[in-house]
C-alpha cells in the first residue's frame, strides 16, 4: 500500500485509534473528530513527507494532504482497522461553541455527497453547453440521458441527505433514506399538481393550498425535491425519536419495531410541520441573502472574493453551502458562490509570480504541482505550500480575489449549478435554457484580471524570499557556516534529565524536537535565548519561543498540565513580546503542582533542529539558571 508508511504515522500522532471519533475526508483534508486533540502531536504531523498542513476548525482536526487525500484516508481505513461508516460523524457529539457545532453538522452531512454532486453538476452544465453550442437538442435522447444523469442526485436529494445527515446524528441510516424517499413520493408529487381542496392562509407570506389531509388533519404540501432544509431537520428529529423508541421497544422486536414506530412519527410530522416550515424558513433565507446580494453587487464580491481564501483555511466556508444550495433550489439560481470563483485564479497568479521571481529551487519545485492545483481549482497546496508562508504573497491573492468578485458582482454573474472547481466551473454559470450570455464574459474577464493583478502586484512588492538548504550552497559559504554555533542557557533551576527519561513518548522519542529536559526545584522559568514569544498557551503551562538567531524553542512545564487550566500558572509575558535572555517568563507552584499528583519534568526541546548539523547537549546532573545546556551547531 503505497500510503500505509504514512497513515500509521497520522494515527500514531492523532493519539491512535481510540482517540478517533470518526475520520471522513473533503477534496484535500483528512477530518478527524478526536475525543482528546490535546494528545495530537500536530508539530509531527504538519512535518511529515506528505502532509501541507494542520488545521483545527469547526471541531475538527483537518490533516491536509492534497490530492492525495482519497488514497490515503483509504489507507489510514486500512491500517486502522477503521470503518468507513464512520465517514460523516457517527455518534461523537460536536464540541466547542454553537458557530463550531454548526460548521461540524454542516460538513459532516454535506462533505459525502459534495463529489458526486460536482460531478453531476458539470455533466448537467456540457448538456446546457452542448446545447448553446448547437450540437444537440433537448428533444434529442443523448441530451435527455445526459440530463438524468446530472440532475439524478439533486432531484432526489432528500434520500442522499436523509442517509448523511441520519449518520452525522447517529440515527439508523436507512430510517434517513425512508424519510427522504417519503418526500419526493411521485403519488404525492402527483397529487400537488391537481386542483385543492380548498386554501389555508389566503393573501398571505405563507398562502398554502391544501391538496390531502393526514387523520383529518390538513397537509400543507411542498415541492420537496432537491430541498435541503426540511430532510436535515427531519433526520435530527428522526435520530431523536428513534433513540427513544429504541429505550422503551423490547430487543427482541426491537429489530423492525423502532423503524415501524419512528417513521410513523416522524414522516407525518415532516409533512405536516416541518416540512412546510423548514420551506418557509429556506424562501425566507434565500430571499434574505439575495436582498443583501442587490443591496450592493460589487461591494458582496469584493468582500466574498477577498476573504474566501480566508474562510477555506479556517473550514468557515462551509457555512455558505446550505445557503448555496438553498438558492438553487428555491430560485434556481445563486450569486453568492459566484463571487468566489475568481479566487483560485488569483492564488494561482501568486503562485505563477514566486515562481518567476524566487531564487529557490525547493519553492519552484513547490510551485508547479501547487499551480497545477489550483487550475482545478484545489488552492490548499499554494496556500499552505508557497503563498501563506511567505504571507505577502497570500495578502496580494487575496486583493486579487476581491478584484475579481467585484468584477462578478459588476456583471450580475449567476450560476446555475453546484458543479466543478477551478477550469471545470465555468460550466456553472451557463444558462440552462438560455445558454451563454454576456455575464459569462463577466466570469472569464474576473478570472483574467484578478490572475494578472495578483501576478504583477506579488512579482512588483516581492516577497521574503526563502533559501535552499545547506547542500545547494557553494563549498565556500558551507565551511562558514559550519563554525556557527548559538548557545541556549538554561530556562530554571534544578536537575537536568535526558528527554529519553520524560514520561510522554512524544518527548522521549524525540518527535518534537531534540533538547533536554529539567526536574526543576524552584518553579520560574526564565529565557533561555533573546528572541520573541511566538507561543504562550493560555493555561501558562507552554511556550514557544523564537531566538533572534532563528533556534524554535518548545518549553513544556511537567506533564499533563494543561488540565490545571492555568492554576498556579504566573505568566510574565504575552504573545508576541521580545525578550532578553535570563527574563522571567512565567512563575509555578512546584509543590503545588506534585500535590495535584503531576509530573513535574519540564522538557525544553529545538522544534527545527533539522535545520542544524547539530544539538549539542551538556552533561546532565544540577544545573543553575543561565548556564550554557545546548549548544546548536549551523
Amino acid at each position: 500500500m503505497k500510503y500505509e508508511e504514512l497513515a500509521k504515522q497520522i494515527l500514531e500522532n492523532v493519539g491512535g485509534k481510540e482517540n478517533i471519533n470518526s475520520v471522513f475526508h473533503c477534496i484535500t483534508r483528512l477530518r478527524f473528530k478526536l475525543k482528546d486533540e490535546s494528545k495530537a502531536n500536530t508539530d509531527v504531523i504538519e512535518k511529515l513527507d506528505g502532509v501541507i498542513t494542520v488545521v483545527k476548525s469547526g471541531g475538527q482536526y483537518q490533516v491536509v494532504i492534497g490530492n492525495h487525500v482519497p488514497d490515503v484516508y483509504s489507507a489510514v481505513l486500512a491500517v486502522g482497522g477503521i470503518s468507513a461508516d464512520g465517514e460523516g460523524g457517527g455518534n461523537d457529539e460536536a464540541k466547542g461553541s454553537l458557530f463550531n457545532r454548526f460548521i461540524d453538522m454542516i460538513s459532516g452531512v454535506f462533505t459525502p455527497v459534495l463529489g458526486v454532486l460536482a460531478a453531476t453538476g458539470m455533466i448537467k452544465g456540457f448538456a446546457a453547453l452542448f446545447i448553446a453550442l448547437g450540437w444537440i437538442t433537448d428533444q434529442s435522447g443523448t441530451y435527455q440521458i445526459l440530463y438524468a444523469i446530472g440532475d439524478s442526485l439533486f432531484y432526489f436529494f432528500p434520500i442522499f441527505l436523509g442517509f448523511t445527515a441520519m449518520k452525522k446524528f447517529g440515527g439508523n441510516i436507512f430510517i434517513g433514506m425512508a424519510i427522504g424517499a417519503a418526500l419526493v413520493y411521485p403519488t404525492l408529487a402527483g397529487v400537488l399538481a391537481g386542483k385543492p381542496l380548498y386554501t389555508l392562509f389566503s393573501g398571505t407570506l405563507f398562502e398554502s393550498p391544501i391538496h390531502i389531509t393526514f387523520l383529518g388533519i390538513p397537509v400543507i404540501l411542498m415541492t420537496y425535491s432537491s430541498s435541503v432544509i426540511p430532510i436535515i431537520l427531519a433526520a435530527y428529529f428522526g435520530s431523536k425519536v428513534e433513540k427513544g423508541f429504541k429505550k422503551i421497544i423490547p430487543d427482541v422486536v426491537k429489530n423492525f419495531l423502532v423503524p415501524f414506530c419512528t417513521l410513523l412519527v416522524v414522516v407525518p410530522l415532516t409533512f405536516l410541520v416541518i416540512g412546510p416550515v423548514a420551506t418557509w424558513a429556506g424562501n425566507l433565507l434565500s430571499a434574505f441573502t439575495l436582498w443583501i446580494y442587490h443591496l450592493s453587487p460589487i461591494v458582496a464580491g469584493i468582500f466574498l472574493g477577498g476573504f474566501w481564501q480566508v474562510f477555506v483555511i479556517f473550514g468557515l466556508h462551509w457555512g455558505f453551502i446550505p445557503v448555496v444550495i438553498n438558492n438553487l433550489t428555491t430560485k434556481g439560481f445563486d450569486p453568492v458562490l459566484a463571487l468566489t470563483f475568481a479566487a483560485s485564479f488569483a492564488q494561482i497568479g501568486a503562485v505563477a509570480a514566486v515562481m518567476a521571481k524566487t531564487k529557490s529551487a525547493k519553492l519552484k519545485s513547490l510551485g508547479i504541482p501547487a499551480f497545477v492545483s489550483g487550475i482545478f481549482g484545489v488552492t490548499e497546496p499554494a496556500i499552505y505550500g508557497i503563498t501563506l508562508p511567505l504571507k505577502k504573497p497570500f495578502i496580494i491573492s487575496c486583493i486579487g480575489g476581491a478584484v475579481g468578485g467585484a468584477i462578478i458582482g459588476l456583471f450580475n454573474v449567476n450560476s446555475y449549478i453546484m458543479g466543478g472547481l477551478g477550469i471545470f466551473g465555468f460550466p456553472n454559470f451557463i444558462h440552462p435554457k438560455n445558454g451563454v450570455d454576456a455575464t459569462m464574459w463577466g466570469v472569464v474577464i474576473a478570472v483574467i484580471v484578478g490572475f494578472i493583478v495578483t501576478f504583477i502586484l506579488t512579482y512588483l512588492i516581492g516577497f521574503k524570499d526563502q533559501t535552499d538548504p545547506i547542500a545547494e550552497k557553494p563549498v565556500e559559504t558551507q565551511v562558514e557556516t559550519l563554525i556557527e554555533k548559538e548557545t541556549l542557557y538554561a530556562p530554571l533551576e534544578g536537575q537536568t534529565i535526558s528527554l529519553a527519561e520524560v514520561s510522554d513518548e512524544a518527548f522521549a522519542s524525540g518527535a518534537l524536537g531534540k533538547g533536554t529536559a529539567f526536574v526543576p526545584t524552584v518553579g520560574k522559568v526564565y529565557a533561555p535565548a533573546s528572541g520573541k514569544i511566538a507561543t504562550l498557551f493560555p493555561t501558562g503551562h507552554a511556550l514557544g519561543m523564537e531566538t533572534n538567531e532563528g533556534a524554535e524553542v518548545l518549553i513544556h512545564i511537567g506533564m499533563d498540565t494543561v488540565q490545571l487550566n492555568g492554576k498556579y500558572f504566573t505568566t510574565h509575558v504575552k504573545q508576541g513580546d521580545q525578550v532578553e535572555q535570563g527574563q522571567l517568563l512565567v512563575e509555578f507552584d512546584v509543590e503545588k503542582i506534585k500535590a495535584e499528583g503531576y509530573d513535574i519534568t519540564t522538557p525544553m526541546v529545538v522544534t527545527n533542529y533539522t535545520n542544524y548539523l547539530d544539538v549539542i547537549i551538556q552533561e546532565n546532573g544540577k544545573v543553575a539558571v543561565g548556564e550554557h545546556v545546548l549548544t546548536l551547531v549551523i
